[in-house]
């Protein structure tokens, strides 16, 4: 970044970009792991997957040319909830990856043991399933009447689509994280590999 005199975003820009330019180096060393989870931890500047196409290329790559089952996973922390505005906000870039990215893809709500007790069930529910009247019901409230458009197109856009839920992850419940899981098997069709199991003897009641 020094040497080339590059912010932040534009070293990751840059770095992405040599990525693409040796792919050669990316297949010698995923090459043999095509039985195993591969987990790709990607920085959080969301321009990366909302207006740059090097990721969608990428994934192109592993899917068509090394044969990957891909799933994308895009994490929303909970905390996003309190303010409304930046709730949808996370929607639409949620709803902007899964269009450039083209591949399955599941949206999580993280870190919900941070919230869970401050938050009622039926109102948690508008929430992993987008209610856009969220954004109508109190925004509009507190923001200047020339953008009450722009929010009433933001909520119309987001309900047309009707692409964005998300599931709820809290790290302590190791049944929300076993569902997730599920999820991205069903989502890369990993079960279809699977052998399937041979059934166990069931023993008559009476030879007990």
């Amino acid at each position: 970044m020094e040497e080339l005199e590059y912010g932040p975003n534009g070293g990751l820009v840059y770095c992405f970009d040599f990525l693409m330019n040796h792919l050669d180096w990316l297949e010698e060393e995923i090459v043999g792991l095509d039985n195993d989870y591969l987990v790709f931890d990607m920085p959080g500047q969301i321009e990366l997957y909302t207006h740059i196409p090097v990721l969608p290329a990428l994934a192109k790559h592993m899917h068509h040319h090394l044969g990957f089952r891909l799933c994308a996973t895009y994490l929303l922390e909970s905390q996003f909830i309190v303010d409304k505005a930046k709730f949808f906000a996370g929607v639409m870039s949620a709803m902007s990856a899964m269009v450039m990215l083209e591949i399955p893809h599941i949206n999580i709500m993280s870190k919900m043991d941070l919230i869970e007790s401050q938050v009622r069930k039926s109102e948690l529910k508008r929430y992993l399933n987008p209610d856009p009247l969220l954004l109508i019901d109190e925004v509009n409230t507190k923001t200047n009447p020339r953008y009450h458009d722009l929010n009433r197109a933001i909520v119309q856009l987001i309900d047309d689509f009707h692409m964005v839920s998300f599931l709820p992850l809290n790290i302590d419940d190791e049944d929300s994280i076993a569902m997730i899981l599920a999820y991205i098997d069903d989502c890369s069709q990993w079960n279809e590999d699977q052998e399937p199991k041979e059934p166990r003897d069931i023993v008559d009641d009476d030879n007990k």
